[in-house]
């Protein structure tokens, strides 16, 4: 055998052992975080997890990575094809996973680990556009975030609960700035923007023109509520964004959420509830108040992992009723082909 097959055969070896590693006398599993796009909340709350979790006390035989992927639909296939076990998704896209609906192809075992921070969303124009209501979007160019993020499965039920559908406008995709840019120039009418309060291109919008917040009908509102679990009415107080001229009546449009699959085991996904439960205060992210007695269990229409139900229960803090006892779908090879990212 040469010199250089017998160095390669040895620097190989030396890796494998490196990777199996050791915590308490067992080998450590390598547990991988699906998150998002980098420079979004997904993926900086999705890495501050994974630090929180390897940092947390106790015997644990795991140690979890956060991956960049391209956001919650191709998380959640993702965890279905066993590429991740973790992951952060919008919970109105989630949904539409389990139950093989809203552009996926067949349904998704995601199970909810924890419910994490709101993503406020509402619909935006100048002043000066002439629209008022969600009706005169109607023949307008409006920004509806960017392809292939899956806006869309929130946005559908929104504009058909306003008597709208996408054919009644000309609809643009553009990141958030980037929106803001369009309107600025003229290039578009409005835009639809939100995530965590105060968005950053609300702010940047209201900086830089008179800002007119398009308002949801309270009728609307209240119909989306009482169909999808993900919807939540939310108020935006005055201060937050200037050129409001009062509290505004927003809606949460589907919440950042901790997932799994539900082939991950009861023990596992116990122990990393525990762990997040208790190193929350370690995630720096403003999104880690939510993860709270009032909103952690919180059910957004996708059932929690028995792991999770089992904490929550133990700690007194689950809302459910009873254990999910619904056998996991049987699932082929995912063939979802949406592109994405939140």
């Amino acid at each position: 055998m040469s010199l250089t097959r017998w160095f390669g055969l040895v620097g190989c070896f030396a890796l494998i052992l490196g990777c199996s590693g050791d915590n308490g006398g067992g080998d450590t599993k390598f547990i991988s975080l699906g998150t998002a796009p980098v420079g979004g909340a997904f993926n900086q709350v999705g890495t501050e997890i994974a630090e929180a979790l390897n940092k947390s006390e106790g015997e644990k035989d795991w140690k979890v990575q956060s991956q960049t992927t391209k956001g919650s639909q191709e998380n959640i296939r993702k965890l279905s094809s066993g590429d991740i076990q973790l992951a952060l998704s919008n919970s109105a896209i989630t949904y539409f996973a389990v139950r093989g609906e809203g552009g996926f192809k067949q349904k998704h075992n995601t199970r909810a680990v924890a419910t994490i921070a709101p993503n406020v969303a509402m619909f935006i124009t100048k002043a000066d556009s002439g629209i008022e209501t969600m009706q005169d979007l109607k023949g307008k160019t409006v920004v509806c975030g960017p392809a292939g993020a899956g806006f869309e499965m929130f946005l559908e039920p929104i504009l058909k609960a306003h008597g709208l559908t996408f054919d009644d406008f000309n609809a643009k995709n553009a990141g958030q700035s980037d929106a803001v840019e369009l309107i600025a120039d003229n290039s578009a009418d409005a835009a639809f923007l939100g995530g965590a309060v105060p968005t950053a291109a609300i702010s940047q919008a209201c900086s830089t023109h008179d800002i007119h917040f398009i308002p949801y009908d309270q009728a609307a509102m209240e119909s989306l509520i009482d169909e999808f679990p993900f919807f939540q009415e939310v108020t935006i107080p005055q201060k937050v964004y200037s050129d409001l001229k009062g509290d505004f009546k927003s809606m949460n449009t589907g919440s950042m959420h901790f997932v799994t699959s539900a082939d991950q085991s009861e023990e596992f996904i116990y122990a990393i509830t525990k762990a997040l439960w208790e190193n929350r205060k370690n995630i720096n992210h403003p999104a880690s108040k939510f993860i709270n007695e009032e909103n952690a269990a919180r059910y957004t229409g996708t059932d929690f992992h028995p792991g999770a139900v089992k904490y929550y229960k133990e700690i007194g803090i689950w809302q459910g009723e009873d254990d999910s006892t619904e056998e996991p779908a049987a699932e082929e090879e995912p063939a979802d082909a949406e592109t994405e990212s939140k």
